[in-house]
C-alpha cells in the first residue's frame, strides 16, 4: 500500500501546478480513467459477447423446443453452444471485478492514519474544503450540509444522480432488448433454459443498481467516493458507446 500511496502522492506532484490544493483529487481521477482504460478491452469484448448472447438466442430457442423436456439435456446443449461460438455468459462481470482491487486499495489508503509507520500524509489533501479521507457524516457534523465539506458532497450526489438517470435509462433499454429477445425465443411449450428465471430477476434489477451509488458515496471516504463517481460516469459514457 506504501508504493501506492506513493504513486498517488508523485502524480498529485505533477498535477500541483493546475490545481493547487485539490491535485490529489485530480491524481485519483486520473488514476480511475487510468484504470479504466486498462479495462476498457475488457468492456470491449463483454459487449461483443452481450451482442453474440443476443443473436444466439433463437438457437436457444431452437434447443428448448428440442429438449424442453428435459432440463439437464436442455442446460448442457446450450453451454456447448455458448461453448462452440465462443461465448462466456460471464464475460461482463470482468471488467467489474478487476476494478474492485483499486477501489479498495483508495478505500483503504484514505481510511488508515498510518503508512509503513508513518503519518498518513494523503490525509491532509482536499478537495476544495472536504478532506478526501473524510465522509460524509464528518462534513455535516463540521459545518453541516451547507458548509463548505457539505457543500462538495451536494455537488458529488448531484453528478450521481444525473450519472444514475442516464445509466437508468440506458439499462432499461438495454434490458428490454433482451427480454424481448428472450420473449420471442421462448415461445412455444417447455421450460425455460435452466437459471433463466434468476437471471431474469437480476435483469429487473440491474437498472436500478446505478442509484445505490448514492449510497455508496455517502459512506466511504471522500477519495473512494470520487473513484467511484469517475468510474460510474465513465461507464456510463462506454456503455452508451459499445452498445448503441
Amino acid at each position: 500500500m506504501s508504493v501506492f500511496a506513493t504513486l498517488v502522492e508523485q502524480l498529485a506532484d505533477l498535477l500541483r501546478p493546475l490545481f493547487g490544493l485539490s491535485a490529489a483529487a485530480a491524481a485519483i481521477i486520473a488514476f480511475t480513467a487510468l484504470v479504466r482504460l486498462l479495462v476498457h478491452p475488457l468492456s470491449r469484448a463483454a459487449a461483443r459477447g452481450q451482442k453474440a448472447r443476443t443473436a444466439l438466442q433463437p438457437r436457444i430457442a431452437e434447443l428448448r423446443r428440442k429438449h424442453g423436456k428435459n432440463p439437464e439435456k436442455l442446460q448442457k446443449a446450450v453451454m456447448e453452444l455458448h461453448a462452440e461460438e465462443k461465448v462466456s455468459p460471464l464475460s461482463g462481470c470482468l471488467p467489474s471485478l478487476l476494478q474492485l482491487p483499486a477501489f479498495f486499495l483508495l478505500y483503504h489508503l484514505f481510511s488508515s492514519g498510518s503508512i509503513g509507520g508513518e503519518p498518513n500524509a494523503l490525509l491532509t489533501h482536499q478537495l476544495l474544503d472536504a478532506p478526501l479521507g473524510g465522509r460524509w457524516a464528518d462534513a455535516l457534523d463540521h459545518g453541516g450540509a451547507f458548509g463548505g465539506a457539505g457543500l462538495v458532497y451536494l455537488g458529488l450526489f448531484a453528478v450521481v444522480a444525473v450519472v444514475a438517470y442516464f445509466s437508468y435509462r440506458l439499462s432499461r433499454r438495454m434490458t428490454a432488448a433482451s427480454a424481448a429477445m428472450a420473449g420471442t425465443a421462448g415461445t412455444g411449450a417447455g421450460p425455460q433454459v435452466p437459471g433463466a428465471a434468476a437471471m431474469g430477476g437480476v435483469m429487473k434489477v440491474m437498472p436500478f443498481m446505478s442509484f445505490f451509488t448514492l449510497v455508496t458515496v455517502a459512506v466511504v471516504p471522500l477519495a473512494a467516493a470520487l473513484y467511484v463517481v469517475t468510474s460510474t460516469t465513465w461507464s456510463v459514457i462506454e456503455r452508451s458507446v459499445l452498445y448503441r
